[in-house]
């Protein structure tokens, strides 16, 4: 595994699947890690288990949909960890439904966390990382935002506006070496996968070359990579972990 010795980060959607293990993996490699999430219960668990492992962690309630809370989430870190190199823009929520039957409120949810919320997240990060001219964003995006999906166009609009935006900010900050990439699984076992029939999971394995769900400790590996030294030079990138899903 890389090596983040000293290195801060903060993750977004902590509570459960990808963020929680991608949590979990970056205190292995060393870095402390904020966790933020809404549901204080499961962050103060994955706190006791990252500390009981010898790792270091925060638990910070935050919902990254409103911006104050964002902001004050982002003071506490900073507060306790006096920088932050890391920045892990995961969470996420759904509302699925045909976009001919979709109610406004739906829409707006989802592009208000999911996209909107990492550019809020985005924001308060690039105040300290340019000062230190040095940092690493990374934005979960996901194969729908590159191949489409049935019954989820919020979804699939605010993934893919998240690759939109990650090559963006990528130029927008190149020259302060922070570095901004996405990652893009493929349909990988967690609780937002669990809730699907298991004929469409195993319809969805036959499609992947790799015959199986990827897991989330898949897609936490990449991340680690792209949190990395070994990364520097590597931005506005979109890493595919969908197990042969879908090849760009």
């Amino acid at each position: 595994m890389f090596s983040l010795k000293d290195k801060v980060a903060l993750v977004t959607g902590a509570s459960q699947g990808i963020g929680r293990d991608t949590a979990m993996a970056l205190a292995e490699a060393g870095a402390k890690v904020a966790v933020a999430a809404r549901n204080e219960e499961k962050l103060a668990a994955l706190v006791g288990e990252i500390v009981a492992a010898a790792g270091i962690a925060l638990a910070v309630k935050m919902d990254v949909a409103d911006a104050e809370q964002v902001k004050a989430g982002f003071k506490q870190v900073i507060e306790k960890f006096g920088r932050l190199d890391i920045l892990v823009n995961n969470a996420a929520i759904t509302r699925d439904g045909l976009s001919m039957r979709m109610k406004a409120d739906d829409w707006d949810a989802v592009i208000r966390t999911n996209l909107t919320g990492a550019h809020l997240c985005i924001q308060q990060a690039l105040g300290t990382m340019m000062r230190a001219r040095a940092g690493r964003i990374i934005n979960i995006a996901s194969i729908v935002a590159q191949m489409g999906n049935a019954g989820q166009a919020n979804y699939v609009a605010a993934k893919a506006g998240l690759i939109g935006l990650t090559k963006a900010i990528a130029i927008e900050i190149a020259s302060r070496n922070v570095t901004v990439n996405a990652v893009a699984p493929g349909f990988i076992k967690t609780p937002m996968t669990d809730v699907l029939p298991d004929k469409v999971k195993e319809e969805l394995n036959t499609r992947v070359p790799l015959g199986r769900m990827g897991s989330a400790r898949d897609v936490a590996a990449a991340i680690v990579f792209l949190a990395s030294d070994e990364a520097g030079y590597i931005t506005g990138h979109v890493l595919d972990v969908n197990g042969g899903m879908y090849l760009a």
